[in-house]
């Protein structure tokens, strides 16, 4: 008796403790805490990767919607120094000549530069269709250009009599708030900072005028008319070149055209230098 109770205190508790201490459990733990590190290792590799890799393709995606911007959007600067624009601003120069000229009563010179002046016009036209010598100074230029020659001759053909003083009002009246209007869209179409040198830097696109059609047919009669009344003095008498009939077109046409930049929508493109912002992702 005193042996098996002996045996039962002094063993079992020895066999309980050895199960206790020396039972398997510890390293199958061991093994499933390595097992789950390496799954969350994994995990944020992969994590890293998708992370990596999405901003990988937004990148590319974002720097091809850069380049087609950069290729659909017009440079901030333009070359202005082309053959249309030189023969433009010749066409501009000749005007206090012409000016001198008519007033001095010498109608073979003013005609002379009449005549350069057409072709000038012609050509300059040509050029820039053919080889590609648009700019958006050429499209300020070359109406620029008709208003000086067409203020320059009737000015001073109304000075001379040769014109009546009520059509030269509307002609001058409708160019005087033709380049006040420009002016003010030049200012307003301007792209950020608004400063003085700027303002006169016309290699800086900022707006295009684009003539009206009836606009077109205006400058064409009031060509005609100052030609065919600077040309009178120097052609024989019997030749009658129709310039009562010419004047009464013109000064219906010159107000129509001026109605027209007010009304019409397609008159003044604005120049956006604004590139097209990408959406929030």
């Amino acid at each position: 008796m005193y042996s098996t109770l002996h045996y039962n205190f002094l063993a079992r508790p020895l066999r309980s403790l050895t199960f206790a201490s020396c039972r398997p459990k510890s390293q199958s733990s061991l093994h499933t805490s390595t097992f789950k590190l390496k799954v969350a290792h994994r995990n944020v590799f992969v994590a890293i990767t998708r992370t990596l890799s999405t901003s990988c393709v937004r990148w590319s995606n974002e720097k091809t919607d850069d380049i087609k911007d950069s290729a659909t959007t017009p440079p901030l600067r333009e070359n202005i120094y082309t053959i249309p624009n030189f023969l433009t601003v010749s066409r501009i120069l000749s005007c206090p000549v012409l000016g001198w000229s008519i007033l001095h009563d010498d109608f073979f010179l003013a005609t002379g530069l009449l005549v350069y002046a057409g072709f000038s016009d012609l050509a300059d036209g040509y050029l820039a269709r053919r080889f590609n010598m648009h700019s958006v100074l050429g499209t300020i230029l070359d109406p620029a250009a008709d208003k000086t020659l067409m203020t320059t001759l009737t000015v001073t053909l109304a000075m001379k009599g040769l014109l009546p003083i009520s059509l030269a009002s509307i002609i001058i009246g409708r160019d005087v708030l033709l380049s006040l209007s420009a002016f003010y869209i030049r200012y307003t179409s301007l792209p950020a900072p608004k400063t003085f040198s700027r303002y006169w830097d016309f290699s800086i696109p900022s707006a295009e005028v684009r003539p009206t059609t009836i606009s077109k047919y205006n400058t064409f009669a009031q060509l005609a008319l100052m030609c065919a009344t600077t040309v009178t003095p120097i052609l024989p008498a019997q030749y009658h070149l129709f310039v009562p009939e010419m004047q009464i077109l013109v000064a219906v046409t010159t107000v129509w055209s001026g109605l027209s930049y007010v009304f019409s929508k397609d008159a003044v493109r604005i120049v956006s230098e604004t590139r097209k912002k990408l959406p929030p992702s």
